[in-house]
């Protein structure tokens, strides 16, 4: 069974919902991944969202764009985020770690070197925006022979046609981005968002996890009474964006409980 499968069955058992933060890799500097990381997961973090710094992205807003630059001004590669996930596992083997990224980086390293390195360094799910499920046959299934998830989007726009033939597809749990445009862009509509899980939930047995709109703790709540997880991006983003190296713990550390709190409390 996959730490990800795991997570999500014993957060059933308690009747709790999942918290997945996401932060950059090599954001605000590389020294802090691995500090926040453990920080994340000590206040509260059931699975963590690694963003691996690229130039062109397509789903991510300005908040997280900006992350990306921060990070590729210290030669943050596809690599080093793989390291950093090494040297995590060093001292957690159990919380869950999904790369989001582009297909760039891959290509660029290799399928099966990045498998390999991602098996070897402890991922547990890859989120690939640009691999489309109709073009990624060879990559799920190099995906599934190293025992790593393949995280798939789906959106308010995806049609029912191509959520069946994802849900086919993806393994460890689905991701509804709850808003139209990218990360950070707008206010969610929570009774949209309900409705829509709920349909897909009609056509998977794997768990939901909600992000895009998750702004504030009110929000986390909301989400956390309809889907299995809530994913907080650009809100943890911005607050690393907002700090110093005094009270960038201190901070990621505040926000985390809140949502925590919150969350808990659907």
């Amino acid at each position: 069974m996959s730490r990800i499968q795991s997570t999500f069955d014993t957060l059933k058992s308690q009747h709790k919902k999942a918290l997945v933060p996401y932060i950059t890799a090599g954001d605000p500097h590389p020294k802090w991944t691995v500090e926040l990381m453990h920080t994340l997961v000590k206040h509260g973090a059931d699975m963590i969202e690694l963003g691996v710094p690229f130039s062109d992205p397509m789903a991510d807003g300005p908040v997280i764009q900006r992350a990306s630059e921060r990070a590729l001004v210290h030669k943050m590669g596809l690599r080093k985020v793989l390291e950093m996930v090494g040297e995590f596992r060093k001292t957690d083997a159990h919380t869950p770690i999904v790369l989001m990224g582009y297909a760039n980086p891959i290509e660029a390293m290799g399928i099966a070197q990045f498998t390999q390195l991602s098996k070897q360094m402890g991922v547990d799910g890859v989120l690939t925006v640009d691999y489309p499920p109709e073009e990624c046959g060879a990559f799920n299934q190099a995906l599934s022979a190293a025992g790593i998830d393949s995280i798939f989007l789906l959106s308010p726009t995806t049609e029912p046609a191509r959520t069946d033939l994802i849900a086919q597809q993806a393994t460890g749990f689905l991701y509804y981005v709850s808003l139209k445009g990218v990360t950070g862009a707008a206010n969610l509509d929570i009774e949209e968002v309900k409705k829509r899980v709920a349909e897909i939930k009609t056509k998977t047995h794997l768990p939901i996890g909600v992000g895009f709109g998750v702004k504030d703790a009110a929000t986390a709540k909301s989400v956390a009474a309809i889907a299995d997880a809530v994913v907080v991006g650009s809100r943890m983003v911005l607050t690393i964006e907002a700090s110093n190296e005094d009270n960038l713990i201190e901070n990621v550390s505040k926000l985390m409980q809140e949502l925590r709190t919150a969350i808990d409390a659907s």
